[in-house]
Protein backbone atom coordinates (compact mmCIF):
# COMPACT_ATOMS: atom_id res chain seq x y z
CA UNK A 1 0.00 0.00 0.00
CA UNK A 2 2.82 2.40 0.85
CA UNK A 3 4.38 1.86 -2.59
CA UNK A 4 1.05 2.68 -4.18
CA UNK A 5 0.78 5.94 -2.22
CA UNK A 6 4.34 6.93 -3.17
CA UNK A 7 3.68 6.19 -6.83
CA UNK A 8 0.42 8.15 -6.73
CA UNK A 9 2.18 11.13 -5.15
CA UNK A 10 4.86 11.03 -7.83
CA UNK A 11 2.20 11.05 -10.54
CA UNK A 12 0.51 14.07 -8.95
CA UNK A 13 3.81 15.95 -8.81
CA UNK A 14 4.57 15.23 -12.45
CA UNK A 15 1.10 16.36 -13.48
CA UNK A 16 1.50 19.57 -11.48
CA UNK A 17 4.83 20.26 -13.13
CA UNK A 18 3.36 19.65 -16.56
CA UNK A 19 0.28 21.80 -15.94
CA UNK A 20 1.73 25.07 -17.29
CA UNK A 21 2.85 23.33 -20.49
CA UNK A 22 -0.61 21.80 -20.95
CA UNK A 23 -2.29 25.14 -20.32
CA UNK A 24 0.04 26.88 -22.75
CA UNK A 25 -0.75 24.29 -25.40
CA UNK A 26 -4.47 25.01 -24.94
CA UNK A 27 -3.84 28.74 -25.12
CA UNK A 28 -5.68 29.55 -21.89
CA UNK A 29 -2.79 31.13 -19.96
CA UNK A 30 -1.97 34.78 -19.39
CA UNK A 31 1.02 36.47 -20.99
CA UNK A 32 2.70 36.55 -17.59
CA UNK A 33 2.22 32.80 -17.22
CA UNK A 34 3.61 32.25 -20.71
CA UNK A 35 6.64 34.33 -19.79
CA UNK A 36 7.15 32.39 -16.54
CA UNK A 37 6.94 29.17 -18.52
CA UNK A 38 9.66 30.45 -20.84
CA UNK A 39 11.84 31.22 -17.83
CA UNK A 40 11.32 27.69 -16.53
CA UNK A 41 12.36 26.29 -19.89
CA UNK A 42 15.44 28.53 -19.82
CA UNK A 43 16.37 27.48 -16.29
CA UNK A 44 16.06 23.79 -17.20
CA UNK A 45 18.19 24.23 -20.31
CA UNK A 46 15.36 23.69 -22.78
CA UNK A 47 16.62 26.51 -24.96
CA UNK A 48 14.62 25.76 -28.11
CA UNK A 49 11.37 25.69 -26.14
CA UNK A 50 12.34 28.83 -24.28
CA UNK A 51 13.01 30.67 -27.54
CA UNK A 52 9.70 29.51 -28.96
CA UNK A 53 7.87 30.74 -25.88
CA UNK A 54 9.54 34.15 -25.78
CA UNK A 55 9.15 34.67 -29.52
CA UNK A 56 5.42 33.95 -29.26
CA UNK A 57 5.09 36.61 -26.59
CA UNK A 58 7.12 39.12 -28.58
CA UNK A 59 5.28 38.47 -31.84
CA UNK A 60 1.68 38.11 -30.62
CA UNK A 61 1.56 40.42 -27.60
CA UNK A 62 3.59 43.42 -28.78
CA UNK A 63 1.64 45.90 -26.65
CA UNK A 64 2.05 43.91 -23.46
CA UNK A 65 4.88 44.86 -21.05
CA UNK A 66 5.94 41.21 -21.06
CA UNK A 67 6.81 41.53 -24.75
CA UNK A 68 9.75 43.75 -23.74
CA UNK A 69 10.78 41.26 -21.06
CA UNK A 70 10.60 38.52 -23.68
CA UNK A 71 12.95 40.47 -25.97
CA UNK A 72 15.55 40.58 -23.23
CA UNK A 73 14.96 36.94 -22.37
CA UNK A 74 15.65 35.96 -25.98
CA UNK A 75 19.08 37.56 -25.70
CA UNK A 76 19.63 35.67 -22.45
CA UNK A 77 18.75 32.37 -24.12
CA UNK A 78 21.36 32.97 -26.80
CA UNK A 79 23.87 33.88 -24.10
CA UNK A 80 23.21 30.67 -22.17
CA UNK A 81 23.62 28.73 -25.41
CA UNK A 82 27.03 30.37 -25.86
CA UNK A 83 25.78 31.83 -29.15
CA UNK A 84 27.81 34.97 -28.55
CA UNK A 85 27.16 36.70 -31.88
CA UNK A 86 23.40 36.19 -31.70
CA UNK A 87 23.36 37.26 -28.06
CA UNK A 88 25.35 40.40 -28.87
CA UNK A 89 22.98 41.36 -31.70
CA UNK A 90 19.95 40.74 -29.46
CA UNK A 91 21.33 42.84 -26.60
CA UNK A 92 22.31 45.64 -28.99
CA UNK A 93 18.83 45.61 -30.51
CA UNK A 94 17.29 45.77 -27.05
CA UNK A 95 19.47 48.77 -26.19
CA UNK A 96 18.47 50.50 -29.41
CA UNK A 97 14.76 49.95 -28.83
CA UNK A 98 14.70 50.51 -25.06
CA UNK A 99 17.60 52.83 -24.13
CA UNK A 100 15.94 53.91 -20.86
CA UNK A 101 14.79 50.49 -19.69
CA UNK A 102 15.20 49.80 -15.97
CA UNK A 103 17.47 46.82 -16.71
CA UNK A 104 19.77 48.64 -19.13
CA UNK A 105 22.69 48.22 -16.70
CA UNK A 106 22.22 44.45 -16.97
CA UNK A 107 22.05 44.68 -20.77
CA UNK A 108 25.32 46.64 -20.98
CA UNK A 109 26.92 44.20 -18.53
CA UNK A 110 25.86 41.22 -20.63
CA UNK A 111 26.80 42.95 -23.88
CA UNK A 112 30.35 43.44 -22.62
CA UNK A 113 30.45 39.82 -21.49
CA UNK A 114 29.52 38.55 -24.95
CA UNK A 115 32.55 40.35 -26.35
CA UNK A 116 34.79 39.07 -23.58
CA UNK A 117 33.56 35.52 -24.15
CA UNK A 118 34.56 35.80 -27.82
CA UNK A 119 38.01 37.15 -26.99
CA UNK A 120 41.18 35.15 -26.50
CA UNK A 121 43.12 35.25 -23.24
CA UNK A 122 46.41 34.90 -25.11
CA UNK A 123 47.61 38.50 -25.30
CA UNK A 124 49.77 37.92 -28.37
CA UNK A 125 46.70 37.05 -30.45
CA UNK A 126 44.04 39.33 -31.92
CA UNK A 127 42.41 41.29 -29.10
CA UNK A 128 39.61 42.93 -31.09
CA UNK A 129 36.88 41.51 -28.86
CA UNK A 130 38.73 42.37 -25.67
CA UNK A 131 38.93 45.96 -26.91
CA UNK A 132 35.23 45.83 -27.79
CA UNK A 133 34.38 44.78 -24.22
CA UNK A 134 36.46 47.62 -22.77
CA UNK A 135 34.70 50.10 -25.05
CA UNK A 136 31.28 48.71 -24.11
CA UNK A 137 31.99 49.09 -20.39
CA UNK A 138 33.59 52.53 -20.66
CA UNK A 139 31.86 54.83 -18.17
CA UNK A 140 29.89 51.98 -16.57
CA UNK A 141 30.76 53.15 -13.06
CA UNK A 142 29.41 56.66 -13.62
CA UNK A 143 26.32 55.52 -15.52
CA UNK A 144 25.35 52.66 -13.21
CA UNK A 145 26.90 53.47 -9.84
CA UNK A 146 24.33 51.41 -7.93
CA UNK A 147 24.25 48.43 -10.29
CA UNK A 148 24.63 45.00 -8.74
CA UNK A 149 26.95 44.15 -11.65
CA UNK A 150 29.33 47.06 -11.09
CA UNK A 151 31.90 45.17 -9.02
CA UNK A 152 32.16 42.35 -11.55
CA UNK A 153 32.43 44.80 -14.44
CA UNK A 154 35.24 46.64 -12.65
CA UNK A 155 37.13 43.39 -12.05
CA UNK A 156 36.69 42.27 -15.64
CA UNK A 157 37.76 45.68 -16.93
CA UNK A 158 41.02 45.47 -15.00
CA UNK A 159 41.67 42.04 -16.48
CA UNK A 160 40.73 43.14 -20.01
CA UNK A 161 42.81 46.32 -19.92
CA UNK A 162 45.78 44.41 -18.55
CA UNK A 163 45.52 42.00 -21.47
CA UNK A 164 45.42 44.85 -23.99
CA UNK A 165 48.38 46.49 -22.28
CA UNK A 166 50.33 43.25 -22.33
CA UNK A 167 49.80 42.95 -26.07
CA UNK A 168 51.32 46.41 -26.51
CA UNK A 169 54.15 45.44 -24.18
CA UNK A 170 54.90 42.29 -26.18
CA UNK A 171 55.17 44.34 -29.36
CA UNK A 172 57.51 46.77 -27.62
CA UNK A 173 59.56 43.87 -26.30
CA UNK A 174 59.80 42.49 -29.83
CA UNK A 175 61.25 45.80 -31.02
CA UNK A 176 63.63 45.91 -28.06
CA UNK A 177 65.13 42.53 -28.94
CA UNK A 178 65.78 43.89 -32.42
CA UNK A 179 67.31 47.09 -31.04
CA UNK A 180 64.64 49.22 -32.73
CA UNK A 181 64.71 51.64 -29.82
CA UNK A 182 62.62 54.43 -31.34
CA UNK A 183 59.86 51.90 -32.00
CA UNK A 184 60.17 50.70 -28.39
CA UNK A 185 59.79 54.27 -27.13
CA UNK A 186 56.71 54.89 -29.25
CA UNK A 187 55.02 51.66 -28.20
CA UNK A 188 55.84 51.80 -24.48
CA UNK A 189 54.96 55.49 -24.10
CA UNK A 190 51.60 54.79 -25.73
CA UNK A 191 50.99 51.84 -23.43
CA UNK A 192 51.79 53.87 -20.32
CA UNK A 193 49.45 56.68 -21.37
CA UNK A 194 46.56 54.36 -22.18
CA UNK A 195 47.02 51.78 -19.40
CA UNK A 196 48.86 53.55 -16.55
CA UNK A 197 47.83 50.96 -13.95
CA UNK A 198 48.64 47.76 -15.83
CA UNK A 199 50.96 45.10 -14.45
CA UNK A 200 53.60 45.66 -17.15
CA UNK A 201 54.33 49.25 -16.09
CA UNK A 202 57.63 48.46 -14.27
CA UNK A 203 59.17 46.57 -17.20
CA UNK A 204 57.88 49.15 -19.66
CA UNK A 205 59.65 51.88 -17.69
CA UNK A 206 62.84 49.84 -17.58
CA UNK A 207 62.81 49.27 -21.34
CA UNK A 208 62.02 52.94 -21.90
CA UNK A 209 65.00 53.97 -19.78
CA UNK A 210 67.36 51.73 -21.74
CA UNK A 211 65.88 52.74 -25.09
CA UNK A 212 66.10 56.47 -24.39
CA UNK A 213 69.71 56.08 -23.29
CA UNK A 214 70.63 54.15 -26.41
CA UNK A 215 69.14 56.79 -28.70
CA UNK A 216 71.13 59.43 -26.83
CA UNK A 217 68.40 60.99 -24.67
CA UNK A 218 70.09 60.71 -21.26
CA UNK A 219 67.69 63.10 -19.53
CA UNK A 220 64.50 61.21 -20.41
CA UNK A 221 66.26 57.91 -19.72
CA UNK A 222 67.08 59.13 -16.22
CA UNK A 223 63.49 60.27 -15.67
CA UNK A 224 62.14 56.85 -16.65
CA UNK A 225 64.64 55.12 -14.35
CA UNK A 226 63.81 57.49 -11.48
CA UNK A 227 60.10 56.84 -11.87
CA UNK A 228 60.75 53.10 -11.90
CA UNK A 229 62.80 53.14 -8.69
CA UNK A 230 60.39 55.51 -6.95
CA UNK A 231 57.18 53.67 -7.82
CA UNK A 232 58.43 50.07 -8.05
CA UNK A 233 61.66 49.84 -6.01
CA UNK A 234 61.42 46.10 -5.35
CA UNK A 235 60.31 45.01 -8.80
CA UNK A 236 62.13 42.61 -11.10
CA UNK A 237 62.36 45.49 -13.58
CA UNK A 238 64.83 47.34 -11.33
CA UNK A 239 67.15 44.33 -11.28
CA UNK A 240 66.73 43.94 -15.05
CA UNK A 241 67.68 47.60 -15.60
CA UNK A 242 70.68 47.35 -13.25
CA UNK A 243 72.11 44.52 -15.36
CA UNK A 244 71.80 46.50 -18.60
CA UNK A 245 72.35 50.14 -17.70
CA UNK A 246 73.62 50.36 -14.10
CA UNK A 247 74.58 54.01 -14.53
CA UNK A 248 70.92 54.97 -14.85
CA UNK A 249 70.30 53.73 -11.32
CA UNK A 250 73.51 55.12 -9.86
CA UNK A 251 73.07 58.61 -11.30
CA UNK A 252 70.40 59.89 -8.89
CA UNK A 253 72.40 58.76 -5.88
CA UNK A 254 75.57 60.38 -7.20
CA UNK A 255 73.74 63.65 -7.84
CA UNK A 256 72.22 63.60 -4.37
CA UNK A 257 75.69 63.11 -2.81
CA UNK A 258 77.28 65.93 -4.80
CA UNK A 259 78.02 69.19 -2.85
Amino acid sequence: MRLVRVAFAAILLSLAAAAPEVQAARGDVTVEEQYDLGLRYLKRGYYVKALEQFNKIRNYHRDDPYAVKAELAIADVYFEQAEWDQARVAYEEFMRLHPRHEDIDYVVYRLGLTSLKKSTKVAARDQTWTRHAVTTWAGYESRFASSEHLEEVQELLVEAKDRLAHKEFLIGEFYFRRKAYNAVISRMEGMLRTYPDCSDVPMALAMLAVSYKRVGDETTAGMAAARLTADHPDSRAVRWLRLREPTLLAAPAAEAAAP
